[in-house]
């Protein structure tokens, strides 16, 4: 595998011809004092011009004819990081991306991965990786197009995809 950091990881979606598909299955991504989330959390005004960099992408992707899908696998109850992460998928879905959500509880573990991902085309996968410790900086994706692990992230892709809401009708069970 190869660390796919910056600009080798944003030409993976200029590469893609049909999908970027993201598996999310952490609850969890920033720490307590993560200042877009205090906001949120204290119900304060937010610009999210920190976002608008992900939101060109999405608009680039999808403006090609490209799908962008994600899925999120949550806890239930919702904890404050899932219930602002909500809050703020409506953007990605102004943008063009399908943000869908599985809680939890409806999937055997056995039937997931314990890592997020992200796979193209369905035949490149860029495992997500993340600084040690529990909440640790995103850092790029570890990019593999080995036959045995695309075939395993499509299966589990396509029945996390089945399972999962769109956001549009999604509410916390």
């Amino acid at each position: 595998m190869l660390l796919a950091q910056g600009e080798a990881f944003d030409a993976l979606f200029r590469e893609a011809k049909r999908e970027a598909f993201h598996l999310e299955v952490r609850d969890d991504y920033y720490p307590p004092d993560y200042p877009p989330l205090v906001r949120f959390l204290n119900n304060e005004p937010e610009d999210y011009r920190w976002f608008q960099p992900w939101l060109d992408r999405v608009r680039e992707t999808t403006n090609r004819g490209v799908a962008v899908n994600r899925a999120r696998v949550v806890t239930v109850p919702h904890n404050d990081y899932t219930r602002y992460a909500k809050h703020v998928a409506h953007l990605n879905v102004e943008a063009g991306e399908d943000v869908r959500y599985l809680p939890r509880h409806l999937i055997n573990p056995d039937e997931l991965t314990v890592d997020d991902w992200w796979i193209f085309d369905d035949s490149v996968i860029a495992f997500t990786v993340f600084e040690p410790g529990e909440n640790g900086k995103w850092l790029g994706g570890a990019v593999t197009t080995d036959p045995r692990i695309v075939a395993y992230i499509r299966t589990v892709k396509e029945r996390v995809w089945s399972m999962a809401t769109p956001l549009s009708e999604y509410s916390e069970p």
